[in-house]
């Protein structure tokens, strides 16, 4: 238990260290999705992000699932029990997404060799902003250490994006402040 605490620690640890170093959101959610993938021995893992409408998770990035897997279709809020549940604050796993009814696509979860799947929301602030989910080839029970992880690693997502969406304002206005002084210095 100690090694695999040691291993969430570190990978939190690269995590942070790539949310801190830069302001592109592909960037920083690809790392991040590649990093608890390999934390958690995972097949796989996906960062999906809500729409302005709140109704779909558009993917924000991926790591280790196939083209075909990643263009099942769209992922509908109200059709996906698992991610509806998530999206509500906490960790959401199943054993078995291939049968289970919350999981919108276990046909395809089959076909990719998906088992088991724990989702949990991306939040800023009490606002749920997307998704984080990972996918086991095998059934597994999610430790409540894991589920942690996976929660703490949702949260720096989420302040990537909330700090890449700040720098994007704070830009712009200073461009208008910027230009508004230009034009001011001309009459």
């Amino acid at each position: 238990m100690a090694g695999k605490q040691k291993n969430y620690f570190e990978a939190l640890y690269q995590v942070a260290k790539v949310v801190n170093s830069s302001l592109d959101p592909a960037t920083v959610l690809g790392e991040i999705a590649k990093g608890v993938t390999a934390a958690l021995g995972a097949k796989a893992s996906a960062i999906r992000l809500l729409d302005n409408r709140r109704k779909e998770l558009m993917m924000g990035a991926s790591h280790g699932l196939s083209k075909g897997y990643l263009r099942k279709g769209k992922v509908l809020v109200d059709k996906s029990g698992l991610d509806k549940e998530a999206l509500k604050g906490g960790p959401v796993c199943i054993m078995d997404a291939q049968s289970d009814p919350a999981f919108q696509y276990g046909d395809r979860a089959k076909a990719e060799g998906i088992r088991s799947i724990c989702v949990v929301p991306l939040r800023v602030g009490k606002r749920s902003i997307g998704v984080l989910r990972v996918y086991s080839e095998k059934k597994r029970d999610w430790s409540d250490e894991e589920q942690r992880f996976l929660e703490a690693a949702a949260n720096l997502s989420a302040i990537a994006l909330e700090n890449a969406r700040l720098h994007r304002a704070l830009k712009t206005d200073y461009n208008l402040l910027v230009a508004h002084e230009y034009r001011l210095d001309d009459n």
